[in-house]
Formats: structure tokens, sequence, C-alpha cells
């Protein structure tokens, strides 16, 4: 392990802990010592590069205070804009950020575009409060503009700052305001969350130092037969989801630790969101409380899922919420997959400008296309036992093309992603272009056929009419 993620293991581990003695402090105690804590943990690894995530926050707060109705779009590119300027910053003659400032910075963006959105609805639901006369059903709206305090509060707030979940600020509110935390679910919830994060860092170190990704690069790989070349990826793949696993497990403990994202079970909420229905506290019955709200990642079925659509829901979970709610509602297209691809093409912008992201991001809407195809195609036309046949070797083509997208996001350069697909002889693409061509086919074929059976009923129609008109017996 390298010592930048020995730094991400310790505050993470450390994290776990502490999020139990914040059970025991008052609302504004925990508002202050939790922005306290952030904050040194900001400075410590990030430096003098602290002042990117606070010229961030500045900036957005002074979006929101001038005009709500605007501050969503106007957020998104300030935060969006700044970003650019945070990877290019070399250019400008200035020292390169710690990849800490880069995590701090990529979550501070989610949070301030979400902020903003939050802000403008409250706007919005408390001026159609005063013309309904009415207060309106808002699930999880806020209750009032949050200040300056506030916003740096939630921009700093200890938890998850460096590794997430992604959370909104009502979340942040209603942890803040929590009537009884010590009689929240905390010790079960987060030892459950816990238990496989020794075997899947366990696995990751092991079969890291098996199949190391430098050796990709390396002339001698390419001398390997196709064989060893397409197992790699899976090898590749395979570590780069158990790194994730053990870090996003860990993380979501810490929250629980915390009671961050506690919520009853009737309220139905969802990862980065949070509720999703009106709820109210029974004193008769004993409340079922859930942390699905900071849940990041469903390790089960982000493995055995069936389609590559759905393999996005469960994976950075919290994330796939702000882009499914923020940006792809958003998206200047119509078509199912060409906002897919919008959405993917921003979610690489987000992580990065490597070529890596870009060419694996928008790789994803072409296998959306092609499964898509394939299914309407050819799985609608099968009975049950030729359905879950297809189903298998749907998901099976769906982890290989998930391990071949894994490997430019793990290369980065184009040079080197591309140079590793051509060694695979591109194998992923050639197989989506196929299920499209194959799909639109078999879909062409049946139109066809449709417009012959179209065409032979109205020459009957006629037919029928001109016998109708001439007197002759039509039965």
């Amino acid at each position: 392990m390298s010592s930048d993620e020995l730094v991400y293991l310790g505050v993470l581990a450390a994290s776990i802990p502490v999020g139990f003695f914040f059970r025991y402090l008052s609302p504004p105690v925990k508002q202050g010592a939790a922005l306290l804590l952030g904050l040194s943990i900001t400075l410590a690894t990030c430096h003098i590069h602290i002042l990117h995530s606070l010229v961030t926050v500045i900036g957005t707060w002074i979006i929101i205070k001038s005009g709500w109705r605007h501050a969503p779009a106007l957020s998104l590119s300030w935060t969006f804009l700044y970003l650019l300027f945070f990877r290019l910053i070399t250019w400008f003659n200035l020292p390169s950020p710690t990849p800490f400032a880069n995590a701090i910075q990529l979550l501070l963006t989610l949070k301030m575009v979400s902020l903003a959105n939050e802000v403008r609805s409250f706007h919005v639901e408390k001026k159609n409060d005063v013309s309904a006369f009415a207060k309106s059903p808002v699930i999880g709206g806020l209750t009032q503009e949050p200040s300056l305090y506030d916003i740096l509060s939630y921009s700093y707030c200890y938890v998850g700052i460096m590794t997430g979940p992604f959370f909104r600020f009502q979340t942040y509110v209603d942890w803040l305001r929590q009537p009884s935390p010590l009689a929240l679910p905390s010790w079960v919830p987060c030892l459950q969350r816990l238990k496989l994060v020794p075997v899947y860092g366990a696995l990751f170190v092991y079969v890291n130092s098996i199949f190391p990704l430098a050796y990709v690069r390396t002339e001698e790989f390419l001398d390997e037969n196709i064989f060893f070349r397409l197992f790699y990826m899976v090898a590749v793949f395979f570590v780069f989801r158990m790194r994730f696993y053990a870090a996003w497990c860990g993380a979501e403990a810490g929250c629980i630790s915390a009671g961050l994202g506690c919520y009853p079970e009737k309220a139905l909420s969802k990862p980065g969101g949070g509720p999703t229905i009106n709820y109210s506290p029974d004193p008769t019955a004993e409340e079922k409380y859930d942390f699905k709200t900071i849940q990041n990642i469903d390790c089960y079925n982000t493995d055995f899922c069936v389609k590559v659509r759905h393999g996005m829901r469960y994976w950075n979970m919290t994330v796939q919420w702000w882009l499914h709610h923020y940006i792809y509602p958003n998206a200047p297209f119509s078509s199912y997959t060409l906002r897919a691809g919008w959405t993917m093409f921003i979610s690489a912008y987000w992580h990065g400008l490597h070529a890596g992201y870009y060419l694996s991001f928008l790789t994803i809407p072409l296998c959306i296309a092609a499964e898509s195809a394939m299914e309407a195609s050819v799985r609608a036309k099968l009975g049950p036992r030729g359905q879950n046949i297809f189903d298998w070797i749907h998901w099976f083509l769906k982890m290989r093309a998930y391990d071949s997208m894994c490997m430019g996001f793990v290369l980065l350069k184009a040079s080197d992603t591309i140079n590793y697909w051509m060694s695979i002889y591109f194998i992923i693409h050639v197989i989506a272009v196929c299920c499209i061509i194959v799909g639109r086919a078999l879909k062409g074929g049946k139109r066809e056929g449709r417009k012959e059976d179209m065409e032979k009923k109205r020459e009957g129609e006629k037919m029928e009419n001109v016998k109708e008109k001439t007197g002759e017996k039509t039965d």
C-alpha cells in the first residue's frame, strides 16, 4: 500500500470510534466539533491547498445569496469550472494540489451543487406556501436558508470528508437535530458493515501483488497470449472492486457510528437523497431504522446484477443519485442512451481530465444500447428457460464489459488504454456493436413484417369498400 492509501486508511479507522463520541454531543457542539475536526483533517492533509475548497465554498455562498432562482445552474457552472482550474493549476505556475485536496474538492463539488438546489427548492416551496395558505407536502425540505457558518460546517464536516459518501445538507441538518442519538442503532449495523472489510482488504493486497497494474504497460505483457491478456483485466477489476469495497464499507461504518443518515425504515430512504416519503414517529410502536441514506456500495448486486445499467446503480450509489437528480434530467437529449452518454461524460469530467476516464465512461452507453437491442429482439422471444440462459450470458458479458472499462479508468492515459484494448482486439466493443447490429436487424425484420401486414390489411379494406360500392357480396 502507498503512503497516501495508509493516510486514507488512518482517517477511516479513526472516524469510526470518534463517531460514537459525537452521539453524546448537543447539536451546537456537534456542529462546531465536526467542523473543527474536518478542518483539522483538511489542513493536515492539504496544507495550503485548503484554499481551493474554501474558495469554492465562498463562491457558492455568494451565488446563493445573489439569487436563489438561478443558483443551481450557476453553482454547477462555478464548481465545475473551478474543477478545471484546479486540475490545470500547474499551467499557472502554481503548486500541484495533493491527492487529498482532490478527493475533498470532488465531494465538495457535489455538496455545493446539491445545496444550491435545496435552497432553491426551499424558496419555491415557501412561495407556494404563502400563495396557497397551506403547508406543501415537501419531503426532506429545508426550514430556513443556511447561513455561511452552516454552509462551512456542512462542507467541512469530518464525516466522509475525503472518502464520501455524499449526503445532502438536509441529511446533515437532520443529523445535528436528532432528538435521541444514543437510542439509535449503532454497534450492530456498524459491525455488520465492517465484517467483510478485512476480507476485502486482504484480497486487494494479495491479488494486487500478483497482478500489478504496471505490468500492463510493459512490452513483455504484449508478448503474453490473448487469454492471459483477457484474464488480466478480470484480475485488475477484481483488485479495483476490493479496494473500493473496503474503503466505502469503512466510510459507511464511520457514518453509522456517528448516526449520520439514520432514518426510520418507513421513510423509504434512497442512497444520497434520504427519505422519499413523509413520516412521523409512532410512540406506541418500536421504530426500526436503517442507514440507506449513506449506503454507497452494494457489493453483492455490483457483482451479480445482470445488466450494465443496473451495475451503475449499485456502485458509488450516492454519487449515482446526484447524477440522476442533477445531471440526467437536464441532459440536452431525449433518448435514454444519449442521456446516459451525457451523464457519463459529466461523470468522467467530475473524476478528472485523463482520457481513460472518458474512454471508459463513454463505453457504457454503447453497452447499454447493445443490451437493450438484444433484450428487445432476442430475450423477449424466449421462454423461461431460454431467458435464464440469456441472463447468465448477459451477466458474463456485463462483467467482462466492466473489466474492459476498468482498464481505462486505472491506466488513465489514452495511449495506454487503447494499447491494452488493441491487445485484446477491442473484443468488448466489437461484441457490443455486433449485438446492436443483430438486434436492429431482427427488430427491422419484425417491423418489415408488421409493415407488410398493415399494407395487406389496408388493401383488404379497400377491396371490401369496392365490393360494397359495386353491390358484390362480401361473405
